[in-house]
């Protein structure tokens, strides 16, 4: 190798202290040179013996970077003895800054420890933790372009900054209690507390009951003890809606069943909330009436002294934002918005300049991408062409695609208001200038009236970009997989190529040419969108008999009420054809009593999960019919079968209704792998790839890969992307890039 180098490294190299990593090798290995961060890149010169060395341990970089290339060659340029970190400079926005990452163990120790410069200190981090994304203003990551620019460093902090043997040593985000961001309490008329220490008198006011709003990493969270949970549920009028909890590590494996790969993700940097199965399904019921629970792990400095200082081993851990909204991150809205669910608010004085909620995993799977996963970078090739995919409308976020890398974006929320709509345009603001793209394509959702479709047609047009429209459930697979496959989409809704409401889909073929084979029987949704709020609708939508009409009178329906329904359904009036697996789903938890109205997202699905968990499943007579050229898959057939089977006296509790809960999933979930596996069949393929809400449900999931893997088929679920919504955005970057390439 020669004497004198350059060393070139691009990947994600910003934030994750790859300037020391270089420095303390190049110490180690008696090289002489410089390093310095240019965007996306690191540029190293380098002279010495050693080179050889020095090169292959940079290769490796520190544990948070993400090393894409790394070019060496030679210059004649004369180098100084000694090493040096310099200044950064611009260059090429071909990485991405790292997410927000959870608070180390060392951190923590030194919080602790008595008499060290950060005892006590609630925003203590180094270059291996803490906030990143949500800081950052503008790349290359120095602390000027950072949130943490507002706080210069004490002597302190600025020896250990640029200590080279310090963990510190060029850390954007140090700082201490002499220098840093500062912790305020308030009341909800917003009069301060007087305190000595906030975080103490907060532990305190939690453990005497009451609701606090809590600034965090990413915005604001409300938290209260168990004892409060129902308090904190009729403020918010959320009565039946989950919540997830923040629980001591050691008290973990009393409230659930956790596997091992649940501690690795419950423990790793990302610290998310895992959903996981209750030990009693029955208990903490306050918190979750489902057999399953979220529970997280103290992941920030403020975290960990507050559970130092509490008598309770877990609190509620919410975002504080309305479920789909953006999370609110300014003190004053929070007091404008939450004074009368909150009693206090612990606040501190640190810009949060992307916000980011808290991410969800539930079996190795994600639920929601944010906070330590997104921003999230993926080496995908999709041409020459940048592309914006601005995701569909609920559990949105955006994904650009830029130089062989895609990026998305953390979660946005529903886009139903304008206040998403907002964030998702600033979020797609933010990303764009990180990452210097300018697009030259925008891709979106096939419907028509999404907010989302209107912000891509208005970007497009501001700027003369071509639209490619992509079909929802296409988009769920080109995210899974681009090679040729049996594509399997169950979840909610998603605008079909007829204008109906999809969601029960077969594909066959490769991304961009995903032929729908196959899919649910369409029932009707009567009232359209109140057919999802009223899940009994649904049920009559399908059933729509006597039988099904007495049930109804049974529990409460007027006559006059039921006369509408009827008529609505007899003459079509706002009535939508569906092959939605969830709404199937949703008239079977009607059907059995165990859900009546949905209060949020998903919850008659999920009620019915949860009933089935312990109930016992049985095989059922499945119906298969030929529907223009599709095979269909009888959803009326099961809800017939599951009718016949109800009990006398039906109780949401009773032994029978939560077996019936089981085999329906489990026949819904056959009949869905046995459309798929003739599909297969006749197409010649030898892989499916499974995506939708409706994958997060284990036991429709599993019955579904096993009833596969009985046919000689590799089933492939997503476990990089959500399989729900939150990875539309991406599969429509690599549909468009895919469609465009091909023009090209």
């Amino acid at each position: 190798m020669h004497e004198q180098v350059r060393i070139s490294v691009r990947g994600i190299v910003q934030g994750v202290g790859f300037r020391p990593f270089v420095y303390r090798n190049a110490v180690e290995f008696g090289i002489a040179g410089t390093v310095k961060n240019l965007g996306s890149e690191v540029e190293i010169i380098a002279r010495g013996e050693r080179l050889h060395g020095f090169v292959e341990a940079v290769s490796r970089g520190p544990p948070l970077s993400r090393i894409d290339s790394v070019d060496v060659t030679p210059v004649t340029a004369m180098i100084a003895d000694g090493f040096v970190i310099l200044a950064s400079g611009t260059g090429s926005f071909s990485g991405m800054i790292p997410p927000d990452i959870a608070i180390c163990s060392e951190c923590i120790a030194d919080i602790f420890t008595d008499g060290g410069g950060y005892q006590n200190y609630w925003a203590t981090s180094c270059v291996n933790c803490g906030p990143r994304y949500s800081i950052i203003s503008e790349i290359p990551y120095d602390r000027e372009r950072t949130s943490m620019a507002e706080f210069p460093m004490c002597p302190a902090c600025t020896a250990e900054y640029h200590d080279p043997h310090s963990r510190r040593h060029h850390a954007q985000t140090i700082a201490c209690a002499a220098c840093g961001p500062g912790l305020e309490l308030f009341d909800r008329l917003g009069h301060k507390v007087d305190c000595h220490d906030p975080v103490g008198e907060a532990a305190e006011l939690l453990d005497a009951g009451f609701i606090l709003a809590m600034r965090g990493i990413g915005g604001f969270h409300l938290a209260c003890v168990e004892e409060s949970a129902t308090k904190l549920k009729h403020r918010l009028g959320r009565i039946e809606q989950p919540f997830a909890i923040m629980v001591r590590p050691d008290q973990i494996d009393r409230l659930a069943e956790v596997s091992q790969e649940d501690h690795t993700i419950l423990e790793s940097q990302v610290h998310p909330i895992v959903v996981l199965d209750k030990r009693d399904p029955d208990a903490h019921r306050e918190i979750s009436s489902l057999h399953t629970i979220g529970c997280m792990f103290p992941y920030t400095g403020l975290h960990h002294l507050l559970f130092s200082h509490l008598t309770h081993p877990l609190l509620i851990m919410t975002s504080a934002n309305m479920p789909g909204y953006p999370m609110i991150t300014e003190i004053d809205a929070a007091m404008a918005k939450l004074s009368n669910d909150a009693d206090f608010f612990l606040t501190h004085n640190r810009q949060i300049v992307n916000r980011c909620d808290d991410s969800v995993v539930r079996n190795g799977y994600i639920i929601r991408l944010s906070r330590g996963i997104a921003p999230k970078r993926t080496a995908v090739d999709l041409g020459r062409h940048c592309v914006l995919g601005v995701g569909p409308e609920l559990n949105a976020n955006a994904t650009i695609y830029k130089s062989g890398f895609c990026v998305t974006s953390p979660h946005v929320g529903n886009v139903r208001n304008p206040a998403t709509l907002e964030y998702l345009e600033e979020t797609v603001r933010n990303l764009q200038r990180i990452l210097g793209a300018k697009f030259d394509v925008v891709a979106h959702d096939l419907h028509p009236q999404f907010l989302s479709t209107r912000f891509a047609r208005e970007i497009a047009s501001e700027h003369g970009l071509e639209l490619v429209p992509v079909q929802h459930h296409r988009a769920h697979i080109a995210a899974t997989t681009t090679r040729p496959c049996i594509g399997i989409a169950i979840d909610g809704v998603g605008y079909g190529d007829d204008g109906t409401v999809w969601g029960g889909e077969i594909f066959s073929g490769q991304v961009p040419d995903l032929k729908r084979v196959a899919h649910l029987e369409p029932v009707a949704m009567p009232g359209g969108d109140l057919a999802t709020r009223f899940p009994e609708r649904m049920l009559y939508g399908i059933l729509p008999d006597d039988r099904v009409r007495s049930l109804l009178a049974s529990r409460g329906w007027s006559d006059v009420e039921l006369g509408v329904l009827e008529k609505q359904l007899a003459s079509g009036f706002n009535v939508t054809q569906t092959t939605s697996t969830g709404r199937v789903l949703d008239a079977a938890a009607a059907l059995l009593g165990i859900c009546r109205e949905r209060t949020y997202d998903g919850e008659p699905a999920m009620k019915l999960e949860s009933a089935a968990a312990s109930g016992k499943a049985e095989a059922w007579p499945l119906v298969f019919a030929m529907k223009d050229g599709c095979e269909t898959l009888s959803s009326r057939a099961l809800m017939e079968t599951a009718l016949t089977k109800m009990p006398a006296a039906p109780d949401s509790d009773h032994r029978e209704i939560r077996d019936i809960a089981a085999s329906f999933q489990y026949n819904l979930a056959r009949g869905i792998a046995e459309l798929a596996a003739r599909a297969a069949s006749r197409d010649g393929m030898r892989e499916a790839a499974l995506s939708g809400g409706v994958a997060y449900n284990h036991a429709i999931r599993t019955t579904i890969e096993r009833e596969l893997a009985a046919r000689g088929l590799a089933c492939i679920t997503n476990r990089e992307y959500p399989p729900g919504d939150g990875c539309v955005s991406y599969g429509q970057c690599v549909y468009a890039g895919r469609l465009l390439a091909r023009r090209d």
